[in-house]
């Protein structure tokens, strides 16, 4: 299952982090930048290819320290075609670097329109007999809160790739526990109840080291939610956004792991790709920056967990 080979980079590695490629124009230096529009104009082509080149130095300034990355689909498609293709590309590139790919993608939806986006991001498109890979994510995020219908095309197309899904279950959104927290009948929270639900749909599919194909996305910013799920879903692999910038801390993500260190990844996006903006050297060392940041990151959460 693919969350044997996330395990695998991280123990690798030592370092149960992923790095969010989240690339606002904003994020990127303004050599790089400045360069782009000169060449392609002020224009979507001209952001398309700046962000490129940020990427480029991202992915090979980190691709020895951390298992993963992360791109948000969001700040791509906000950049129209151009974006989408530059998505593409920063997948193939960060996977021909030998980095795990989450796609964070978000989607939520049932039937014949979640396997369509279950080809594009995970299996491949059937045209005429054959199947073309078009973003060929590693995984991808899901919002599973329209119920297992949501879930299962996926794990469907991830099941012939080695590949998985991370569904949201505790957000680290300061609102999430407005519909999240509500208590069912029997007592049980809404996330509760959806992370129970995400874990049997996947049963069967644990791996080498006990982790089903589908994950949680479990917010640093709510630490004693984390360690009571961790208790309830010992097969589900943890995705923790919310460290750093959003104020989770080391501390508070070391709840995601079990005895082992295993079962867990950090998510830090600014902290890594915006280092560069508190060196004062005006962006020319981005890239040393971010790897000198996701160090630190690695170090900071070794403080409270030890990956065996």
């Amino acid at each position: 299952m693919s969350f044997d080979v996330l395990q695998e980079k991280i123990i690798e590695k030592q370092n149960p982090t992923v790095a969010g490629l989240d690339a606002r124009i904003e994020y990127v230096p303004e050599h790089i930048r400045k360069a782009c529009y000169e060449q392609y104009g002020l224009s979507l082509r001209g952001a398309c290819e700046a962000i490129w080149q940020f990427n480029v130095g991202l992915i090979d300034a980190l691709c020895g320290v951390v298992p993963a990355v992360k791109p948000q689909a969001a700040y791509y498609e906000n950049l129209g075609w151009r974006g989408m293709e530059l998505l593409e590309r920063t997948i193939r590139y960060a996977k021909g670097k030998g980095l795990f790919v989450i796609a964070d993608i978000k989607r939520g939806d049932i039937g014949s329109t979640a396997t369509a986006y279950a080809e594009g991001w995970l299996s491949g498109v059937p045209v005429e007999g054959e199947v073309f890979k078009s973003f060929d994510a590693d995984c991808v995020t899901l919002n599973g809160y329209m119920g297992s219908d949501s879930i299962k095309p996926f794990l469907e197309a991830a099941k012939g790739e080695d590949k998985c899904a991370f569904v949201l279950v505790k957000t680290s959104n300061p609102g999430s526990g407005e519909l999240q927290d509500l208590k069912l009948a029997d007592g049980r929270t809404i996330y509760e109840a959806m992370g129970e639900l995400n874990e049997s749909i996947a049963a069967g599919t644990q791996g080498k080291y006990g982790f089903t194909m589908a994950g949680a996305v479990t917010g640093a910013t709510y630490p004693e939610q984390i360690q009571e799920l961790r208790a309830r879903l010992p097969h589900t692999f943890f995705l923790v956004p919310g460290y750093g910038a959003q104020g989770g801390t080391a501390a508070d993500v070391k709840h995601a792991f079990n005895e082992k260190g295993h079962g867990a990844i950090v998510n830090s996006s600014r902290g890594i790709m915006c280092a560069w903006k508190k060196t004062g050297n005006n962006g020319l060392d981005f890239a040393q920056a971010a790897r000198d940041a996701a160090i630190a990151m690695r170090d900071d959460i070794a403080q409270f967990v030890t990956v065996l």
